[in-house]
């Protein structure tokens, strides 16, 4: 039960968090764009992107590797994160035509 709550905590936390980590107030932006050349760049972003979502939402890393026992080890989470970084990846492969040229 509590692996599923984290899992499902995860996903909400990273879902919310899309708008929230565009550009921090006084900071250059850190993702100038969503193009890239190849759709393994392409993945590498979203991945990226995901990653970005969860230590903007918890900048504090020492909070972070306290809860990466709970959830590194859950599937359920795993796929759950999973599904966030392909939702991103769909979104830049739109972005970028689907490198279609």
């Amino acid at each position: 039960m509590l692996r599923q709550t984290m899992g499902s905590a995860l996903l909400a936390t990273l879902l919310a968090t899309c708008p929230a980590f565009a550009q921090d107030a006084g900071n250059e932006a850190w993702l100038p764009s969503l193009m890239t050349q190849t759709p393994q760049e392409g993945f590498d972003l979203a991945v990226t992107i995901a990653r970005k979502a969860v230590t903007t939402t918890q900048p504090n890393t020492d909070a972070l590797h306290a809860l990466r026992p709970a959830y590194a080890h859950d599937p359920d989470s795993l796929i759950e994160v999973s599904g966030v970084v392909a939702t991103y990846f769909a979104t830049i492969a739109e972005a970028n035509e689907y490198w279609w040229e």
